[in-house]
Formats: structure tokens, C-alpha cells, sequence
């Protein structure tokens, strides 16, 4: 790994001159940037973006980068976000019974696909604790049921607090998120099985058959209290026939998972998806 970097995400009203502002913001303080990335949206009126610069050379020590630049946003109206290549983001996992996504997760990890720690697997169910041994993860099995559900999602919240967890991934936990608990705790993604908003809730791959579709999808998405509506993050198709079955197209939508999910995950933790409304900017 090279020497760490910064990345500054803004959201503001779209004015002139914000280019400027904000590249010189990095200049006046030694910073070199790598790499910068802006989108308008003129519907919105939002001006959004994204800048990596080296923090070898850069004058300002980390605490002060974050009070320094809220002299500049607050006249521009602006939200950020600062994060840092070297911090290591901690992510838990959550499952029910279906393994794929977890492993996927797991073996991108140990091959160092992305830079993170995974301490914490949490499942409504023990189905995949021997997944957890082996790869030497804590499990904690929170049974739920309609009774039962507000006092587990404070267990959830605690153990989320205790191993000090900046990302929840849901793969393939099937169990809908609280209000209370996405207020109490927002940063969650999810994968769904299948090309939203199209076939939304329950045995997609069943209704797509029916309705005899050619594509079927995955979708990455921030979970927010409307199910399965949140804001999209990735989404990726495969071709079928009509010589695939039921079986053949979850087959295959099981790969889209896969794959759909590991690259959200790596744009969120390279910090490149930037929320605004119930959608999202991803930079490349």
C-alpha cells in the first residue's frame, strides 16, 4: 500500500465557481490530488463530488482537515464526508440460512480485495456458525420473532456497539430492518435478488419465470425504512432462455448476487457513492 490519501464527498447548491473552491481548498495547503470527480444535477440543483489527494506534503494534520473545511462548506450550504485510505472501516455481516453471499464476502476479504476487518457475523439463525469458525469470526445467533424483534434489534444495536462496526452488510438476512433501528443505526446495505424496482419482496425468481422474462438481475442498495426502495448502489443483469427453470435462474441469480454485492461494498468502503434523496452518485 502506498502512502495514505484523503477523499472529501460534497453535496451543496450548485453555484459557480465550486471547481475552484474546493481544488483550492487542497492546493493552499500542499495537498496533491489524485483524483477528482463532480456531477450536476440540474433537476436537484446539487453539485456533488469527490476528491482524493496524497497526505504526504498536506500542511494540515488530520483533526484540523475537518473544523478547516467546514470554514469553507457552511457558506456554500455544503454536506461532507472526510475519510482516510488508512482507517480501517469494520464490517458485520448478517445471514439467515443462504451461504453465497458470505462466502463471496469472506474469500474477496482474505484475498485482500478490499481493505476492511470483519469481526462480527450475526445471524437469526445458527445454520452458518461452522462457516464463522473456520474463518475465525465471533457469530452471535439472535432468534427473531414478531415478539421478540424489538428486544433482539437492541441486542443487535449493542453488539454493533461493542465491536465498534462502521458498515452492516445483509447477506441474505431475511429479516426486515426496524424504523427504530435504521434511526438508531443507518449504515446498512442490502442485496436483493432481483433487477429492482422489478419483482420486489417475496420469490422473484418464481414471478420472473411466470412472467417469462429474459434478464434477471441483483440490486445493491442502502437500506432505508421503505423495503427494498432504498438508494441504489449497483445492479447487474444476466441473459436467460426459455430453457431455464426455476432452479436454473436462481442458479444464476445467486451469481449476480455475488458479484453485485462485493462491488458495493468496495465502492462504499473506497468512499465512492455519495447519497442525495433516495439516490446515489458513484464515482469511478
Amino acid at each position: 500500500m502506498g502512502s495514505p490519501t484523503a477523499t472529501l464527498l460534497v453535496s451543496c447548491p450548485d453555484q459557480k465557481g465550486l471547481v475552484a473552491k474546493l481544488a483550492n481548498f487542497i492546493y493552499a495547503n500542499g495537498g496533491n490530488i489524485l483524483h477528482a470527480d463532480q456531477h450536476c444535477d440540474p433537476e436537484a440543483g446539487l453539485f456533488l463530488s469527490r476528491l482524493e489527494w496524497e497526505m504526504e506534503g498536506f500542511n494540515l494534520p488530520r483533526e484540523i482537515i475537518g473544523p478547516a473545511f467546514t470554514a469553507i462548506a457552511q457558506p456554500l450550504g455544503a454536506t461532507w464526508q472526510l475519510s482516510f485510505s488508512d482507517d480501517v472501516p469494520r464490517l458485520s455481516i448478517w445471514v439467515s440460512h443462504q451461504d453465497h453471499c458470505l462466502l463471496d464476502l469472506l474469500w474477496r476479504h482474505q484475498a485482500k480485495e478490499f481493505r476492511a476487518e470483519i469481526p462480527l457475523i450475526l445471524s437469526n439463525h445458527a445454520t452458518l456458525k461452522p462457516i464463522a469458525d473456520q474463518f475465525g469470526i465471533d457469530f452471535h445467533h439472535l432468534p427473531i420473532t414478531k415478539d421478540t424483534k424489538a428486544e433482539q434489534e437492541q441486542k443487535q444495536l449493542a453488539l454493533l456497539k461493542e465491536y465498534n462496526i462502521d458498515l452492516v452488510v445483509l447477506a441474505k438476512y431475511m429479516q426486515v430492518l426496524s424504523p427504530d433501528f435504521l434511526n438508531a443505526y443507518g449504515r446498512v446495505i442490502n442485496i436483493h435478488h432481483s433487477f429492482l424496482p422489478a419483482f420486489m419482496g417475496a420469490n422473484p425468481y418464481q414471478r420472473a419465470f411466470q412472467r417469462g422474462v429474459k434478464i434477471i438481475g441483483a440490486t445493491a442498495h442502502y437500506v432505508t425504512s421503505d423495503l427494498d426502495e432504498g438508494p441504489i448502489i449497483e445492479q447487474d443483469v444476466v441473459r436467460i432462455s426459455h430453457r431455464d427453470d426455476v432452479k436454473e435462474l436462481i442458479r444464476k441469480g445467486k451469481d449476480m448476487e455475488r458479484i453485485v454485492l462485493a462491488r458495493a461494498v468496495r465502492l462504499h468502503l473506497q468512499s465512492r457513492t455519495l447519497v442525495y434523496g433516495n439516490r446515489t452518485v458513484v464515482f469511478g
